[in-house]
């Protein structure tokens, strides 16, 4: 059996294939891919991931988060290879976007890696399915599916649609283009984005944020860990934007985290509207 992953690389599952669901041995080295093994069923299997793979924040019998009695392996973007290498997995979980490239193929010259590519909805659905697939967890998968499918049905979505500009990054300033999976969320939670004719992550100018003026303006919690004392310098850019710290996982994480999105998108527009009236 053959499956091609979400960036075209052709994987044979031949040795796969006969290894049980619970001998697997699994790396994932995406923080949103390594919460969503863990609702699979399969925290056990996980025997390395990095140090951004903070979720879920579940605790042990020792009272320590489960994912710290893991073995990390660095960062998304600094990958040990050689710890990965002592861990000798069955199958590594990458994404294209978070992780470097370099870095990857020479891990898929030595492992089975299967690397995502989501810029959407259904990229993201797809790749739970495929996940599911990999790790015999088809079932546990499907369920998840049909969860996030539900809630983005119960998205309330305004007759009115505000412009928004959505900020990922300070000094200097980088806010998400349009073809980002963000962006998808964005516009899923009722919002226009300002700059989606940008593409991935741009740097923006103060002038052409107040040239855009959106009327709101979200600073995300990551990769810059936005605060409150952030507000005022942009309510200075723009006096007349509602401005908000948003939880950046309901917006970017696209696994099973997906679940909880759409009941935050509709939090979000209840306290725009109170904001409104």
């Amino acid at each position: 059996m053959k499956l091609i992953d979400q960036t075209g690389y052709e994987m044979n599952l031949e040795l796969l294939d006969t290894i049980a669901r619970d001998e697997l041995r699994i790396v994932s080295v995406v923080p949103s891919q390594t919460e969503l093994l863990y609702d699979l069923g399969l925290k056990n299997q996980i025997v390395g991931l990095t140090k951004f793979c903070i979720e879920p924040q579940e605790l042990e019998e020792s009272n320590q988060k489960w994912f710290e009695l893991k073995t990390k392996i660095g960062g998304t973007k600094n990958i040990d290879i050689e710890k990965v290498r002592n861990l000798n997995p069955h199958i590594i979980f990458a994404n294209k976007e978070e992780n470097d490239k370099d870095q990857i193929e020479v891990l898929r010259s030595e492992f089975m890696v299967y690397t995502s590519d989501v810029f959407d909805l259904d990229s993201a659905l797809e790749m739970i399915e495929e996940l599911g697939k990999l790790t015999k967890t088809n079932t546990e998968a499907k369920a998840i599916i049909a969860k996030i499918k539900i809630n983005f049905t119960k998205i309330q979505i305004p007759g009115i649609k505000k412009t928004a500009a959505y900020f990922i990054w300070k000094n200097p300033y980088m806010t998400v283009g349009g073809d980002t999976f963000i962006h998808q969320m964005i516009e899923a939670a009722g919002f226009m984005n300002v700059t989606s004719s940008k593409n991935r992550y741009p740097v923006i100018e103060i002038e052409e944020i107040k040239e855009l003026n959106p009327e709101v303006i979200f600073l995300s919690s990551e990769p810059y860990p936005f605060k409150e004392k952030h507000i005022a310098e942009f309510q200075e850019m723009l006096p007349k934007a509602f401005i908000f710290i948003v939880d950046g996982q309901k917006f970017s994480w696209y696994g099973s985290h997906l679940i909880q999105s759409p009941l935050y998108f509709n939090e979000l527009q209840k306290t725009m509207a109170n904001f409104t009236n």
